[in-house]
C-alpha cells in the first residue's frame, strides 16, 4: 500500500467513536479487527482490534515486533494485566495468547505477521 501523504485518525481515546465510524471484520470468537493499513507480502499492517467480554485470541508467534496499545479497557496476557493507556512491545520469536474478560478496543501495530499456535 503507497500512501499519498499521511494518514491521519481521530477519535483514539474517544472508543464509541472508533466502534462507531469503523468498518469491523471478524478475526477470532468475539474479536473483530478494523484495518488502517496493510502493506503486501508479508509486510508491515495496523488495525484496532475490538475485544467482546471473554473474548480471547489463541496462542500465536510473532514473526516481526508487536506493538499494542490499549486505548480502553483491558487485556490479560496469562498472569499479567495490561489496562488502558498500556503499551506493550513483543519482539520477534514470542509468543503467547491473551484474553480481555470485560472487553477492551486496542491500537496494533505488526512489523509482520503473527503465526497461530497449533493446540
Amino acid at each position: 500500500m503507497a500512501f499519498d501523504g499521511a494518514l491521519i485518525i481521530q477519535g483514539l481515546l474517544e472508543p464509541k467513536t472508533l466502534t462507531e465510524t469503523r468498518e469491523w471484520q471478524p478475526l477470532a470468537e468475539g474479536v473483530f479487527i478494523s484495518m488502517i493499513y496493510e502493506v503486501e507480502n508479508r509486510g508491515a499492517r495496523a488495525a484496532f482490534l475490538r475485544y467482546l467480554p471473554g473474548a480471547s485470541v489463541p496462542n500465536h508467534q510473532h514473526t516481526g515486533f508487536e506493538h499494542i496499545l490499549i486505548l480502553d479497557g483491558w487485556q490479560r496476557d496469562g498472569e499479567t494485566v495490561y489496562q488502558a493507556g498500556t503499551l506493550v512491545i513483543h519482539p520477534p520469536g514470542t509468543q503467547h495468547d491473551l484474553v480481555a474478560p470485560e472487553g477492551c478496543i486496542a491500537l496494533g501495530i505488526w512489523e509482520r505477521p503473527v503465526a497461530f499456535v497449533a493446540g
